[in-house]
């Protein structure tokens, strides 16, 4: 644990590249995908609703970063929301393939950091190489744990975390833990699908009420900061920390 977040702190006082972190966040869940995962039976309500890998990284691609996504999920409009400004460090948590990656990268750019959090090794080896290839050195692959996204303490101006809120377990012990890590003036911001029949993302069993996620995060000591409504079929949150 030291180490990793030694590494991290190192990453962010001087070192802007695209390698990978060996620090395992949840994953999306994918929109299109007919795979049914695996039924979970939480022994707690702030459990995740679904369970089950996201392996096999060429699947994975074509769902995550299927061109048709762009319409519904609007990535530069979701980046933009977030009010990224140069300098600041950003952290994707539950990056899955990099989708968002570019653009978090030019809001932030140039001095700025985007860290890829994810569990799946595959996922955040397959970001280090798409950035690479892309030139996005400011985008850091991070392979966090299912219960810490080793987020840097006092460093993180923006969390977004992109259809993956559902996929984590003991969620007011993990967004406590969160609050720590934020500078002052930092945000998380939470989109995820609706919990209704929808032609993309999980089935309604395995998805969260929005209204169930706002009290969740005031239990975890977060308040609804803003809230965006520009996506067809999800919610779109922002919270801020409540400070004692």
């Amino acid at each position: 644990m030291k180490r990793t977040r030694f590494l991290a702190a190192v990453l962010l006082s001087g070192g802007l590249l695209a390698g990978v972190v060996a620090v395992g966040a949840q994953q999306h869940e994918a929109p299109h995908d007919k795979t049914p995962p695996e039924k979970s039976s939480p022994h707690d309500s702030h459990d995740a609703t679904t369970r089950h890998p996201f392996t096999g990284i060429e699947k994975w691609v074509k769902v995550f970063d299927d061109p048709e996504r762009d319409a519904w999920q609007k990535p530069a409009e979701v980046a933009a929301a977030l009010d990224l400004k140069p300098g600041m460090v950003v952290a994707d948590l539950g990056a899955g393939t990099g989708y968002f990656e570019g653009h978090l990268s030019r809001g932030v750019s140039p001095a700025g950091i985007v860290l890829a959090i994810d569990t799946e090794p595959e996922m955040v080896e397959h970001i280090g190489k798409r950035c690479r290839g892309v030139n996005l050195p400011n985008v850091v692959p991070v392979l966090a744990a299912p219960d810490d996204p080793y987020l840097p303490r006092g460093r993180v101006d923006r969390v977004l975390i992109v259809d993956t809120y559902h996929h984590i377990d003991a969620r007011l012990d993990y967004f406590r833990g969160m609050r720590d890590a934020l500078t002052p003036g930092g945000r998380v911001a939470i989109v995820d699908f609706h919990k209704k029949p929808l032609p993309v993302g999980p089935p309604p069993e395995h998805k969260l009420t929005r209204e169930f996620v706002v009290d969740e995060m005031k239990q975890a000591g977060w308040r609804l900061a803003d809230e965006k409504t520009f996506l067809p079929y999800q919610y779109f949150l922002i919270f801020a920390p409540e400070r004692p």
